[in-house]
């Protein structure tokens, strides 16, 4: 009889966790889901000797210039005149060029320029012998919503839910007011860029064979934009910079996650999960290091708290302060918790 009630009662908890399972407003995550927000930043990059002994040269077809800059699509926008600025004021000559992560890991290869800039921190392969990574600071990266849209925050957990698949419809969420989301089914929209690259949205998700196969993807910010903005069921991704930069693309809503709001405050204090990481890259080996770009950027860390509230971006200085963990000047590590 005892053996048998055991029978019972191992039957009745597989029933009972198994209707859990299959309810629809039940949420289950996995904290391990996402990726790494950072690499060792004491690996290096190994290259052949000819690579080694090879020094920067520019390209003939910029003509004669003191620096030559590549910058991603977040810093070119935020740097861009600045640097134009501080080139006027100190008689050098400056080309400085619009790119993306891999442009500028590019041409860092090819030696052809004397500072490069990142959205992400970098991956193995960024890492070059003789050069350095400096971080300008961290930006957050908001979960984008139609404007109609009545959710305004979401867990972290329920995130990962959505953009994996598990969630189909925002009526399974409930609004402020505790009343079903919309009865829609839920679109999402990725941006998978730079995937060789720890950090930014792999801090949602690790790497794309997680995601939902029902993602959309884009390929630039604009479409991300647009979207999101024509949907009423889409949720996307982009840091809030290009949002404003992108305003005309059409209006969307940031969501808080876990109530909080993708503010610089709330990304200082750890708060906000979601963030890219802004790093500038010189040459510190003796054969490579041009002494206008130490300079300059010296100039551009020292401006970097003026950027703070219409970029959306905390500078690196603040985060030192609030007990990030860097290696010199780059980042490498969230407070401790």
């Amino acid at each position: 009889m005892i053996q048998y009630f055991h029978q019972f009662k191992t039957i009745s908890l597989f029933l009972f966790v198994t209707t859990l399972l299959l309810l629809p407003g039940t949420v289950w995550a996995d904290e391990t889901l996402g990726g790494d927000a950072f690499s060792d930043p004491a690996y290096t990059q190994a290259m052949q000797k000819s690579w080694t002994e090879q020094t920067v040269k520019h390209s003939p077809e910029i003509g004669r210039v003191d620096l030559v800059i590549t910058l991603d699509q977040h810093l070119y926008p935020a740097l861009s005149q600045l640097i134009f600025d501080y080139g006027r004021q100190n008689q050098l000559k400056i080309s400085v060029n619009e790119g993306t992560c891999g442009i500028t890991a590019g041409k860092l290869a090819r030696k052809s320029v004397d500072i490069g800039g990142f959205c992400c921190p970098p991956g193995k392969t960024d890492r070059f012998q003789g050069l350095t990574f400096h971080t300008f600071g961290i930006t957050p990266i908001a979960l984008l919503v139609h404007p109609a849209n009545d959710i305004d925050t979401i867990g972290f957990n329920i995130a990962r839910n959505i953009f994996q698949g598990e969630l189909y419809r925002w009526s399974e969420l409930k609004n402020s007011k505790g009343q079903p989301g919309l009865n829609l089914p839920i679109q999402t929209i990725g941006r998978l860029h730079c995937k060789i690259r720890p950090g930014h949205w792999r801090l949602l998700l690790d790497n794309e064979d997680v995601f939902s196969p029902r993602l959309q993807e884009v390929g630039t910010i604009p479409d991300m934009i647009s979207l999101v903005a024509n949907a009423r069921g889409a949720i996307g991704y982009e840091v809030m910079m290009m949002v404003d930069r992108y305003q005309a693309q059409g209006k969307v809503k940031a969501l808080s996650i876990n109530g909080f709001a993708p503010t610089t405050n709330n990304l200082l204090t750890g708060d906000y999960p979601l963030y890219r990481t802004l790093n500038i890259t010189t040459w510190e080996d003796e054969t490579n290091n041009n002494p206008h770009a130490l300079k300059l950027l010296e100039y551009l860390l020292a401006k970097a708290p003026e950027f703070e509230k219409k970029f959306t971006i905390v500078p690196a200085a603040k985060l030192k302060e609030s007990g990030w963990h860097f290696k010199g000047n780059e980042l490498t590590g969230e407070p401790d918790r």
